[in-house]
């Protein structure tokens, strides 16, 4: 086992398999995997106001899960959200 890894990555790669893991049966859809994506951007803006985070943190994570809400729409496919 390798004790180098920080428990910060440990926990993202067990959220993106967990993520990953309900697309696949289903249980989440493309439009739940946006509308996820859509609430940690907003935490940029809300930085501190909200929910206290650091802006580069958001950031980085919003990064993350546009990556990961990519990565599901070109696996499993699915519909998106409608946008009214």
């Amino acid at each position: 086992m390798d004790h180098d890894i920080g428990s910060g990555e440990k926990a993202m790669i067990i959220l993106q398999s967990l993520i990953c893991y309900l697309r696949e049966k289903n249980i989440l859809t493309r439009a739940d995997i946006e509308e996820l994506r859509d609430k940690v951007e907003e935490r940029i803006t809300d930085a501190g106001r909200v929910i206290p985070c650091a802006v580069s943190a958001a950031q980085a994570a919003a990064h993350e899960m546009s990556q990961l809400e990519e990565f599901c729409g070109k696996r499993y496919g699915g519909k998106h959200r409608r946008v009214n």
